[in-house]
């Protein structure tokens, strides 16, 4: 067993097995460490064995389908991950219209259920600092009020982020969810945690994901956390994607259903502010 207070250089030296020539601190769970040769690796400090194999799963899950480009996992154990560096530049229109082409794509190599982990991934694993239990079911609808929304609803509940009086609302959108999905799909390859913050725009032109919590589910999800925290060029994103893979009509009244899941992690993990948003999300949904 390896120490947590062990150094993000000493984690990388051992790890990868090369000798280490710096160490720069960018948080308190990450660095950037130079590698004898001049790669650099990205050393991230997980929340317990399950987050860093979540963690590692998913990258390799996600690069296995050879669309959106990840960064290469190096290794990882009990409590640290080490993978590549990417080389960061400016947003572009070009890269956000292959990034949509290539997002396409990465839905399109499906997953084998809804709710399904990645090949060798945790049933238990995470979203961000949350719990998040990727466990299948054989239809979207049903699945994702099962596993997506309401554990999150109760437990904001029980906390007092929502009230009890307020609930009512969510249930109601879980209720109605065979009527409100829109079309039966296939289960798409998802990066499950797909705000703005985890698309790195590489100094190569492309775009590069981090941090997933990638899961078989509905592809309008990924889209609509791109769209609840904003990204860069969002409308040449969603226009090359719809030319590569069409999305079924009616997608911009569904947005709110499928922002319902990450708005309420977050008003798990951040409080009352995201709850109000969840409940607008879930009033769009019932009204669209």
């Amino acid at each position: 067993m390896h120490s947590s207070f062990e150094s993000p250089g000493a984690v990388a030296a051992r790890i990868t097995g090369r000798p280490v020539t710096g160490e720069r601190r960018l948080s308190a769970t990450l660095a950037e460490v130079a590698l004898d040769g001049g790669q650099v690796v990205i050393v991230k400090r997980g929340d317990g064995d399950r987050a860093t194999w979540a963690e590692a799963a998913g990258l390799r899950w996600l690069a296995q389908a050879d669309t959106v480009r990840v960064p290469v996992v190096r290794g990882r154990d009990a409590r640290w991950l080490v993978m590549d560096r990417v080389a960061t530049g400016r947003p572009g229109a070009g890269a956000a219209e292959r990034f949509g082409r290539d997002l396409a794509a990465l839905h399109a190599s499906g997953a084998r259920a809804f709710g399904a982990p990645p090949p060798g991934g945790p049933e238990d694993a995470y979203i961000g600092l949350a719990p998040m239990g990727n466990i299948t079911g054989p239809d979207w609808p049903h699945w994702y009020a099962e596993h997506r929304v309401l554990p999150y609803l109760r437990r904001a509940v029980d906390e007092g982020t929502i009230r009890c009086s307020e609930a009512p609302l969510i249930e109601r959108v879980c209720e109605r969810l065979p009527e409100l999905a829109g079309p039966a799909e296939p289960p798409a390859r998802l990066h499950g945690d797909l705000w703005n913050g985890n698309v790195l725009w590489g100094a190569d032109g492309h775009a590069w994901l981090i941090d997933p919590a990638a899961h078989g589910g509905h592809r309008e999800t990924d889209l609509a956390m791109l769209d609840l925290f904003g990204c860069p060029h969002l409308d040449r994103i969603l226009a090359a994607y719809h030319e590569v893979s069409p999305l079924a009509d009616g997608r911009p009244d569904r947005i709110g259903l499928h922002q319902l899941f990450p708005l309420l992690v977050h008003a798990v993990l951040f409080g009352r502010g995201y709850a109000e948003q969840a409940l607008a999300a879930a009033e769009s949904a019932l009204t669209a």
